[in-house]
């Protein structure tokens, strides 16, 4: 039925669920474990305990490759399995590492932490200082999260002597909220801070007490003065060891309606350098060298994302710019010396020019190289970039007997050309590799060595992956991918196959790109089911570039949710399934792309999966941190509401609107994209009589699970439900 004649359900002015916003209130909470108990007596059948429980087993598989990063002399991992669902911090040895059992030496238990502080500790990374020659690599700056939430502490740890440095005995540490430590030097570090810590830097950070206390922050919410609009902290400053944080020197700061200031020290010996980052919006920042003399801007427009390296700049626009007489541009790569660029001396070189087809995704630094991942209709390959003695650039490919999609990150961009290489596709597991390029610039070739090989989770026997072009409204071709069974999309004798059940994903946002993955969970729980999985590349996603994201932003967002309709109607139109047997499942901002899909094309689906969604775009940008999107989306408190509440979900809603089934998924924890978003959408469907269902993880943050049993449970959860509504229609039971 069209819902275009029928009265709206939510008055944007007059919201009667909005008591729901309200995260931990009691009222809020027992309607929220009384719809998880109801979701969970529907979906948690005879059949889920075992899916879940086959999914807790690939998400503790011992055989997973163990993910890695290398300081000094050490390769280091955070490690998750059925023993230790909060992880690990470990390391071990190149050498060692090849082997099929490596040694590892544990650094950190959060397991043990969390018990005995009584806080379930979620890892956040960790900042590991590059010593001076012939001093050990001893410092770090390990981040944690309570639950989950984007909030969370920095303590400084001693890797020689495997324990935090409490603060009464000159360690670094920072109290729960937005923000981060970085390292300048052994006794100096960045800080930025949405408050001031209440009890003074000279106490110590011990006991349980203690650290349950520095978890809870001594105040109920940032100090509104230290944080911008969105949330995130104004201003960076260097904190010298054993001073209160209070006193330490500002160095930068944005206004209150900018984004957020970050710094960072640059340790290449020769090159060493401070750089400072304001951050206007989503995609429009101020870089600043930070001189003896103050922070010095590199002047170039906004939109323009730069890197410095070594003695280059790297300049990533997203609209074309010209400066020394060259034009970069938009979505290209340039570099130039950074002090003859500053001089006004040194123009730009372009090292990569976009085409219609062909986009940067990202650009990697070693030592001497510039490695550039780029993407040709969703296909992805890797050109290295370097300078000959002359400081002419030359490029090649390199790593070309590798497909999928890869993923590159430098070993050491300090002292070594080597890289990680990370190649998978969604009917292949994850290879990794190390590539080293130091032989190219001398006329060589570049070398790789397989490293890792992940076993197949699932069973992929008469599977297949195409990719496939669907017509947007506007004429638009838009990407997408189907894994399934060969016999439904690839049929050899040229047969109509019969239509099996589908269920599309999409995101269209932020120039996030999807591009193919192995699919271990869905593959266990949906391909071996029968079923097939779509992959939409839709505008508002990068995998065209700028261009092909700008092409969605704001009053243009209706683009993304036409791409994805379009990829609907053609699933149903080539016979690869039919409406009933169709299901869509986003979260984030791809929750609001499948919120659209209910509110506005429900006739397309036969079930819709909701998470972490958000979906009341009247209110978005006062809900934690929202405001950080209006260059996305818009700012709703302007006239930008004429074109927002086209694809504000919660008030496109009908009385008289028919709905396909649907659940809805948080996270209590989630500080990122308000729970209320999904509540209130719950709450209004229940008020007409949807056919809904709403779950809500009480850790996990915007993640939706804080370790491999939340995982497990939340993805049994919604593959029980989109087996419930479509296995009458050939998934079986």
């Amino acid at each position: 039925m069209s819902s275009t004649s029928q009265t709206r359900l939510i008055d944007p002015d007059h919201d009667p669920h909005r008591w729901l916003e309200e995260i931990e209130s009691a009222e809020a909470l027992d309607w929220v474990h009384r719809r998880n108990a109801a979701a969970e007596a529907e979906l948690a059948d005879e059949e889920f305990e075992p899916l879940r429980d086959d999914l807790r087993e690939i998400l503790d598989a011992a055989d997973r490759i163990p993910g890695v990063v290398r300081r000094g002399g050490h390769l280091y991992n955070v490690w998750t399995d059925a023993e230790h669902p909060q992880g690990i911090w470990r390391r071990t040895t190149l050498a060692s590492y090849r082997t099929e059992e490596p040694d590892w030496e544990t650094l950190l238990d959060l397991d043990a932490l969390s018990a005995a502080e009584g806080v379930t500790w979620v890892w956040h990374g960790a900042d590991v200082l590059r010593p001076a020659p012939g001093d050990p690599w001893r410092h770090a700056l390990v981040s944690l999260s309570p639950g989950g939430s984007d909030a969370d502490v920095t303590r400084e740890f001693d890797l020689l002597e495997r324990r935090f440095v409490p603060a009464a005995d000159g360690g670094f540490v920072r109290p729960q909220g937005k923000g981060a430590l970085s390292w300048i030097d052994g006794d100096t570090v960045y800080a930025t801070v949405d408050r001031m810590p209440a009890a003074p830097q000279d106490a110590t950070v011990e006991g349980a007490a203690d650290v349950a206390d520095l978890a809870e922050a001594a105040d109920d919410a940032p100090d509104p003065a230290m944080v911008t609009s969105s949330g995130y902290p104004r201003t960076v400053r260097r904190w010298r060891r054993g001073t209160p944080l209070a006193t330490a020197e500002e160095v930068i700061s944005v206004e209150p309606d900018h984004l957020t200031a970050g710094a960072g020290h640059i340790d290449a010996p020769g090159f060493e350098r401070d750089v400072a980052v304001r951050a206007l919006g989503f995609h429009d920042h101020e870089t600043h060298l930070l001189t003896e003399d103050g922070p010095r801007r590199i002047e170039v427009p906004t939109d323009v994302r730069v890197g410095v390296h070594r003695d280059l700049l790297l300049f990533m626009p997203r609209t074309s710019f010209t400066a020394g007489g060259v034009t970069v541009p938009g979505g290209g790569l340039a570099v130039a010396d950074v002090d003859g660029f500053l001089a006004g001396a040194a123009a730009p070189t372009v090292l990569f020019t976009p085409d219609a087809s062909t986009s940067l995704q990202a650009v990697t630094t070693t030592r001497r190289m510039l490695v550039l991942t780029l993407m040709e209709d969703v296909v992805h390959r890797v050109e290295a970039c370097w300078r000959d003695e002359s400081g002419a650039w030359t490029s090649a490919r390199v790593f070309a007997e590798v497909s999928g999609t890869l993923s590159v990150a430098a070993v050491d961009d300090v002292d070594s050309d080597e890289v990680w290489l990370t190649a998978a596709d969604h009917l292949r597991p994850t290879t990794l590799h190390l590539g080293d390029l130091a032989a190219l610039p001398d006329g060589g070739a570049e070398t790789l060595e397989v490293l890792k090989q992940a076993p197949e989770r699932f069973d992929a026997t008469g599977l297949t992956s195409v990719r496939r072009f669907a017509v947007s409204d506007d004429g638009t071709r838009i990407p997408y991918f189907l894994i399934g069974p060969a016999e439904v999309l690839d049929p050899a004798d040229g047969t109509t196959p019969k239509p099996a059940p589908t269920l599309l994903s999409g995101y269209g946002g932020f120039q996030v790109s999807r591009t193919p993955g192995y699919l271990p969970l869905i593959g266990r729980g949906w391909l071996e089911r029968g079923g097939v999985f779509a992959v939409a590349c839709i505008r508002g996603g990068g995998e065209y570039g700028p261009d092909w994201h700008r092409a969605a932003l704001r009053e243009n967002r209706h683009r993304a949710y036409e791409d994805f309709a379009a990829v609907a109607r053609e699933l149903v139109d080539a016979g690869v399934t039919t409406v009933p047997q169709l299901a869509c499942r986003g979260g984030s901002n791809g929750g609001l792309l499948t919120g659209m899909m209910l509110a506005t094309r429900p006739e397309l689906f036969g079930a819709v999966v909701i998470q972490v969604p958000l979906l009341d775009m009247k209110r978005y940008s006062h809900l934690l941190a929202g405001a950080s999107w209006r260059a996305e989306y818009g700012d709703p408190d302007t006239e930008d509401w004429d074109f927002i509440r086209t694809f504000s979900p919660y008030h496109l809603l009908r009385e008289d609107g028919e709905h396909p089934p649907v659940l809805l998924t948080t996270s209590t924890r989630d500080d990122r994209v308000h729970p209320g978003h999904a509540r209130k959408m719950a709450a209004a469907l229940e008020s007409i009589g949807a056919d809904v269902r709403y779950w809500e993880n009480t850790e996990g943050g915007h993640g939706g699970a804080a370790s491999p049993v939340q995982q497990a449970t939340l993805e049994a959860l919604i593959h029980r439900f989109l087996d419930q509504q479509l296995r009458g229609n050939g998934v079986s039971g």
